[in-house]
């Protein structure tokens, strides 16, 4: 990979770690659903059936929502960087950072839960992500 879109790097791996929470989510999921005996009925409003599953199953579900939320700004940001010639030096180390922090903040979330770490983990999270923005704001514009 060249210097200038080593900032893919990152997207790469948001995107792996996206999809083992995918993982999880379901090899937890199926089997909660199972011994809870649930009937799916397409007719329930959406959300209230896996409502009765137990929290930790929730969780991860709650954080692979999560990746499909916040992180499609940062796939935006770093490929337009990447394009821009600009995926490198500190766009690249501060993308990793952004990853670095989403796999925590989805760990805390699939763990233990607990809302006031997870959201300074998510704050944390966000500021590389402005400083990307920033920087492929000042070449871009």
């Amino acid at each position: 990979m060249g210097e200038q879109t080593s900032i893919l790097g990152p997207v790469v791996v948001l995107v792996a770690w996206s999809l083992v929470m995918w993982l999880w989510m379901y090899a937890t999921r199926i089997p909660a659903i199972a011994k809870a005996n649930m009937q799916l009925d397409p007719n329930a409003p959406n959300g209230e059936q896996m409502a009765q599953l137990p929290p930790a199953v929730r969780w991860k579900a709650d954080n692979y929502n999560h990746l499909m939320e916040q992180p499609t700004i940062f796939y935006a940001i770093a490929i337009t960087l990447a394009v821009l010639g600009a995926g490198d030096g500190v766009n690249a180390t501060l993308a990793w950072a952004y990853v670095g922090l989403r796999v925590l903040h989805s760990l805390i979330q699939v763990l233990v839960n607990k809302i006031e770490v997870r959201f300074m983990v998510f704050v944390l999270s966000t500021l590389p992500l402005i400083a990307l923005t920033w920087n492929a704001a000042m070449i871009a514009l």
